[in-house]
């Protein structure tokens, strides 16, 4: 296996549009830390040709969602400068161009203000890390045709990051972050597809909590010593709380969120 030729191939997909052959059925012993392997040369590509990471993405922490994609764990990827865009007056207008099939997930996003103990099960402990949250919408691409792929292929294949929407930030005051952990968890969205209720979730289903998907990436990344741990200033979205669900331009999607003090997000899909 040619870690560096497995990447470019999968570079080259992203940038052209365009679906390959699932790594791991063509590589025998193709598994996570081969994965990872790719994604690590991924990165290095990434930052030779001026991209910078700028946070991450986790995915795969609603285990509703597993038997459809036949996903086994939660994954992750950076995001990039150029991948996150943040919305204005909770609204954002995307061109779709150069995705392949996307899909969309309602999500929570943190911003850090230091690092995320890895040993933390406490939700509240967790918000001690975060300067920010706010409501995001992940646009998630596949480049394996009809997205069939084998768990490993999804870690090599960007964690299946594309474009990372980030609504109205809100402050974590540390004396609130009792009472906010229990509304991020209990708090619910609803996503509507040209203003019809197409789907609806709970913080809940990001592995039980949204700040608990934090803690359990920097568990990972305890273990992967190739890639730095989670610091200050990065954006972390923790995975989506609905179905994800296909899009293509022209759709107008929306997300609200009760029992959360957030507004959600409108975007308007182009070509």
């Amino acid at each position: 296996m040619n870690v560096r030729t497995i990447a470019q191939e999968l570079l080259d997909a992203l940038d052209n549009g365009t679906t390959i052959r699932s790594i791991a059925e063509r590589e025998p012993g193709f598994g996570w830390d081969e994965g990872y392997a790719v994604a690590a040369e991924l990165l290095r590509l990434r930052r030779a040709r001026g991209e910078r990471p700028v946070g991450r993405k986790i995915g795969f922490t609603n285990r509703n969602i597993w038997a459809e994609y036949g996903a086994t764990a939660p994954i992750w990827a950076h995001v990039y400068e150029r991948t996150v865009q943040y919305a204005v007056d909770h609204r954002a207008s995307v061109s779709l161009r150069g995705a392949v099939q996307p899909r969309l997930e309602p999500e929570i996003a943190f911003r850090l203000k230091g690092p995320v103990a890895p040993a933390l099960d406490d939700p509240a402990k967790v918000l001690a890390a975060v300067e920010w949250f706010a409501p995001s919408f992940e646009i998630v691409d596949c480049h394996f045709a009809g997205w069939k792929f084998l768990p490993a292929d999804s870690a090599a294949d960007f964690s299946f990051h594309w474009k990372l929407i980030v609504g109205e930030p809100r402050e974590v005051p540390p004396g609130e972050a009792a009472a906010l952990s229990r509304k991020l968890q209990e708090c619910e969205v609803i996503l509507r597809k040209n203003g019809k209720v197409a789907d609806r979730g709970v913080g809940a289903n990001a592995l039980g909590h949204p700040a608990l998907a934090l803690a359990h990436l920097a568990a990972v990344l305890a273990h992967q010593p190739h890639f730095a741990p989670l610091a200050a200033g990065e954006v972390i979205t923790t995975g989506t709380l609905t179905a994800a669900m296909p899009i293509r331009a022209g759709d107008t999607w929306a997300s609200e969120y009760n029992g959360l003090p957030a507004d959600g997000l409108r975007l308007d899909f182009t070509a």
